[in-house]
Order: C-alpha cells, then sequence, then structure tokens
C-alpha cells in the first residue's frame, strides 16, 4: 500500500469533546480525504464499513467515506427516513420502479386533528409514528381504525391524500 504525505483520516475515540472541536476534527478530516492515495481509500473503507470497497469511481469512495466519518460522529438517519427508505426500497423490489413520492412527508410534531361523530380527535407525529389517546401507532392508518373501529385508509381519513390520487368516480370540483 502506497503511503501519502498526508495521513488518511482516523476517527478520534474520544468522548465529551465540544460540539465545535468535533466539527473542526470532522472538516480536517474531510479536508484530508482526496489526499490520500486510491489503496488507502480502500483501506478505510474496509475499516468503516467492514467489507470490500466497491468498485465505483474514487469520487464516489471519497463521498462514501465522508458520509461515513459524518455518520459515525453525528449520528445516522433519523427513523422517518430510514422508514420511507424501506419502503422505496420495497417499492423497486415489487414493481422495478420507484415513484416521486412513496408516502407523506409528516415532520415529528405535526398534529392532525379530525373530528369524528361530534368528538374532535387529534394525534402528534413522533419519530416512532403517530401518538393518539397516550399510545403509540406505527401507522395513521391504525389509529383510524382505533378510532372508527372500521378498516379505514389513515392518509384519507385526515384528509392527506393528495389531488392527484383521487378516485375516477369522484367529481373534480376544479
Amino acid at each position: 500500500m502506497a503511503q501519502s504525505s498526508v495521513p488518511c483520516p482516523r476517527p478520534s475515540r474520544r468522548r465529551g469533546q465540544p460540539s465545535a472541536q468535533v466539527d473542526a476534527d470532522l472538516a480536517t478530516r474531510m479536508c484530508a480525504l482526496p489526499d490520500c492515495p486510491r489503496a488507502d481509500l480502500e483501506a478505510e473503507w474496509r475499516r468503516l464499513y467492514r467489507c470490500e470497497a466497491p468498485r465505483i469511481s474514487r469520487d464516489l469512495l471519497l463521498r462514501g467515506l465522508a458520509y461515513r466519518h459524518q455518520e459515525l460522529r453525528r449520528g445516522g438517519l433519523g427513523k422517518t427516513t430510514r422508514r420511507k427508505l424501506k419502503t422505496l426500497a420495497k417499492m423497486f423490489q415489487t414493481t422495478g420502479r420507484v415513484g416521486a413520492d412513496p408516502g407523506l412527508a409528516l415532520k415529528p410534531g405535526a398534529r392532525l386533528v379530525r373530528e369524528w361523530h361530534g368528538r374532535t380527535h387529534t394525534v402528534t407525529v413522533t419519530e416512532d409514528g403517530f401518538e393518539y389517546a397516550g399510545a403509540t401507532y406505527s401507522s395513521l392508518t391504525k389509529v383510524a381504525k382505533k378510532i372508527t373501529g372500521a378498516r379505514w385508509s389513515g392518509p384519507r381519513f385526515f384528509g392527506l391524500v393528495s389531488v392527484g390520487t383521487r378516485s375516477r368516480t369522484e367529481p373534480n370540483n376544479a
């Protein structure tokens, strides 16, 4: 393996560093990556991902390493994003295609309000799913079933279905 004059970045194992120091260390590591020879980049990939480096361009390899360093220092993707990615992967496996928007883009903290049989129901979006009446549910459909006692599309029950998904029998009021 060729040695470079600029050592490839290694993550610090120190805990409790102030975030400004963490940011500075991370920036230094990111700046050093482009100067590393490919063999060192591949070794770094094996160390960080614990598998062989894929046969991709140097640029993509650098991006993957930079992402992994950031992920280890700052944390990975949130639960909502991981859930959306799993939905996209499942859609790709079944249909061979991925749509532009696989579902709702509700941010944690958003509140959904629906009146049903004279009673107002409020649902709060959380990182783990949806909170209603002190319980957490994995989907809006489960919340809708709890409220109505019947099978409902949760997004439709709460009025979140986009105009493009209107059924053919519904009139277009445009």
